[in-house]
């Protein structure tokens, strides 16, 4: 006991003069509650969680698993376009792709293009041998070599006079020979065409047959575009290019769109119209490019009239019956390999054309298989 009365021993001291601090409360563990296990006793394992049953006590139907989202039916980027079943793809075209299109079709379908360019080939030249064999200007090439220099300028001019009427008559006989092959040879390649940009199979007799029943309507067609562009030649070189531009797509147009002659004219300008300029250099850079390969080939066969520039040059030329049909045997090769290719530009420039105005790419693809993009949705 202590002075103060209070517990002796250090658990029961107090300070004097301050209250006794009461002792905080130690945390619990749940392992604190469990009785400690005898020495050498490995003590139980805690018991498992129990895991959440019905009240039926079934077994709960198990979670449905992440199912990633399927795929949407792919369309073609508009960029690319909607395919390419065909020799062309199938969005506006720009040069190559023309270019490209036309030489992939005399690759792909050689035989009936080159076949079909060699019969119309052999007929223009056959035409055009026999008008310059009626119309035989070697005698007024002769006259015209014997007058010599004592000759007088009135002389001169009568015999020049007479050589260009024979001559005229002649070109004449070649331009309507020209015409008809023209005709035959462009209605059976836009039939082609028409098929391979779809990528179908084409048959040489069903092509023939289609072609045939538009011959008539189509040679009436390319004789008014002739004469429309002689005549707007004939008053300078600069109106010539209207009616040829305009009017450039209309065989296409009256051979795919069963339409008159007419109708074909007027369709021909409308697709043309505001693009005039595109068109022009397209038609002309194809119409340069057969002109210079048709004469690499055809020089070979003009030799005796090439040789005439390494001798007199006031000595006039006069082709004998063999150098005609020398000319006529290279005439027909040039125009075997190249003629298809100015016809197979103006087609795909009309199907480019109605790619760009009036979305043919998609009537295209549709009639091809190709699953077109659905229409845009209006908010």
């Amino acid at each position: 006991m202590t002075e103060t009365g209070g517990p002796s021993g250090p658990e029961g001291t107090e300070t004097p003069g301050k209250p006794a601090q009461p002792k905080a409360a130690e945390p619990t563990s749940p392992q604190a509650d469990m009785p400690t296990p005898p020495r050498g006793e490995v003590p139980p394992s805690p018991a498992p969680e129990q895991q959440w049953q019905s009240p039926s006590g079934a077994t709960p139907p198990p979670l449905p698993s992440y199912q990633p989202p399927q795929q949407q039916q792919q369309y073609p980027n508009w960029k690319v376009g909607l395919g390419r079943p065909g020799v062309i793809p199938l969005r506006p075209l720009n040069l190559t792709d023309i270019l490209d299109g036309a030489v992939t079709t005399m690759r792909r379908y050689w035989r009936m293009v080159f076949g079909a360019a060699a019969v119309t080939a052999v007929l223009t030249a056959a035409i055009d041998l026999i008008g310059y064999l009626l119309v035989d200007t070697t005698e007024d090439l002769e006259r015209l070599r014997d007058l010599g220099p004592a000759a007088t300028d009135q002389e001169l001019l009568n015999q020049t006079l007479d050589m260009l009427g024979g001559s005229l008559a002649a070109s004449f006989v070649s331009l309507i020979a020209t015409m008809i092959g023209t005709t035959l040879l462009t209605g059976f390649l836009t039939v082609l065409m028409g098929k391979a940009a779809l990528g179908k199979p084409i048959v040489f007799k069903e092509a023939v047959k289609e072609a045939a029943g538009r011959l008539l309507p189509l040679l009436g067609l390319t004789v008014l575009y002739t004469l429309a562009i002689m005549v707007a030649a004939i008053f300078c070189f600069v109106p010539a290019i209207i009616p040829f531009t305009f009017w450039a797509l209309a065989s296409p147009a009256l051979l795919l769109e069963r339409g008159t002659v007419r109708e074909a004219f007027r369709r021909s300008a409308k697709l043309v119209s505001g693009m005039f300029w595109r068109i022009f250099g397209i038609l002309l850079l194809a119409a340069v490019i057969s002109a210079f390969l048709a004469m690499i080939i055809t020089m070979p066969f003009s030799f005796g009239a090439f040789m005439t520039l390494f001798t007199d040059p006031e000595q006039v030329y006069i082709p004998s019956t063999g150098d005609l049909i020398l000319q006529s045997v290279g005439t027909v090769i040039a125009q075997t390999i190249v003629g298809p290719f100015s016809a197979l530009v103006t087609v795909i420039l009309y199907i480019d054309q109605r790619m760009r105005r009036e979305g043919m790419d998609i009537e295209l693809a549709r009639a091809a298989g190709i699953a077109t993009p659905p229409p845009p949705q209006a908010w």
